[in-house]
């Protein structure tokens, strides 16, 4: 599936969730069998064959895409999560997005040491959230192979915040 085929399939919803944001929603395209087929296919393909051993998604579509990229790869999946959400004990990151302020979490023991790790979101934005959960691998001893998200918003320049760091990102608006 082309990239110009997915991007049809994902609906654009205006100042969500506040005035100004367009927001790129991925429910119409995980809905469509083949788009969530070409979704998870293009998000796979660059880490077959790897040697990725863990797969981290960020709540929330995060986990629908990096579950099912572990599963495509045959590596593990660990959940990143807002505050209060993982029930054991947690390593927390603050970070900034496009629109406030927020924190993720992740259990003490969602990677271990040396594991060769793939991030995974529906989304690279400014870049806050992939880099604190970039910072939480990295700070539980895990080795980020690479980020990939489904969509990535080119003008708002969050690859900046992630230099050094190899980055696959499917569409670009």
């Amino acid at each position: 599936m082309t990239a110009d085929q997915l991007k049809e399939k994902i609906r654009h919803i205006p100042d969500f969730p506040k005035p100004g944001i367009l927001f790129y929603d991925v429910t119409t395209l995980l809905q469509d069998p083949e788009g969530l087929r070409g979704a998870v296919d293009s998000l796979t393909l660059p880490f077959k064959d790897q040697g990725i051993e863990l797969v981290v998604g960020i709540e929330s579509r995060g986990f629908i895409f990096g579950s099912a990229v572990a599963d495509r790869i045959g590596a593990g999946f660990s959940p990143v999560r807002k505050p209060g959400k993982l029930p054991s004990t947690t390593r927390k990151a603050n970070y900034s997005l496009e629109y406030g302020t927020d924190c993720l979490e992740i259990h003490d023991d969602a990677v271990r040491k040396g594991q060769r790790v793939l991030i995974v979101d529906d989304l690279l934005a400014t870049g806050g959230t992939a880099r604190a959960t970039r910072d939480l691998v990295k700070l539980l001893g895990g080795e980020v192979v690479a980020l990939a998200f489904l969509i990535e918003l080119v003008a708002l320049e969050g690859r900046k915040k992630l230099e050094g760091e190899r980055l696959h990102t499917v569409l670009k608006y």
